[in-house]
């Protein structure tokens, strides 16, 4: 079979300002996302295809999306934090989501109340996925086996004073009443 010769591909055109909105309606239909996000990809579009026209204004379309309602950033952080919380991550991991998704301060403090009163049972949760401490087949037989399950509670974002406590239950015990007011301990401030 004879080869045929490639067509070479035409590199797509330019953006105007009508393409940058098709572009944002089509990215809010299929993701959920913040208005920096939105930003963001606009951004990357604008640099890869090149802009035709005045200059380009992706905050304003993001802006714009966000009062149509197709982009609302608090519903977005709720929903992010609820998935994180369910997995069994914790405050700062669910905060560090919240930054690089590029959620604003208001919108992150609104939500921090109701990840402090998870922050409980989403270490549980990660113990019962990880097989740590009251969830573990065998107590740690070892102070290193202990740290490492405690530095793997800590890359989860939980607080050290939670993650040690949780760590320390033997495995088939009850989980104590007691853990509840741990939930409102920070890593930076011991209990």
């Amino acid at each position: 079979m004879p080869d045929r010769p490639r067509r070479e591909r035409r590199p797509p055109p330019p953006l105007d300002a009508a393409a940058l909105d098709r572009l944002a309606l089509r990215y809010v239909e299929r993701f959920a996302t913040s208005r920096g996000k939105l930003t963001d990809y606009l951004r990357r579009k604008v640099r890869e295809r090149g802009w035709e026209g005045p200059a380009a204004d992706p905050a304003g379309v993001a802006e714009r999306m966000a009062g149509f309602g197709y982009v609302d950033d608090r519903a977005f952080a709720e929903a992010r934090a609820g998935a994180m919380t369910r997995r069994g991550l914790g405050e700062r991991r669910v905060r560090d989501a919240f930054r690089a998704a590029k959620i604003g301060e208001e919108d992150a403090a609104e939500i921090a109340p109701a990840l402090a009163d998870a922050a409980v049972d989403a270490a549980l949760t990660f113990a019962r996925r990880r097989r740590i401490g009251p969830y573990a087949a065998a107590a740690p037989v070892d102070r290193a086996a202990r740290e490492k399950q405690v530095a793997a509670m800590l890359r989860a974002g939980h607080s050290m004073s939670l993650a040690r406590r949780i760590v320390a239950i033997a495995p088939g015990e009850p989980i104590p009443d007691d853990l509840a007011p741990l939930s409102r301990c920070d890593a930076e401030e011991p209990c």
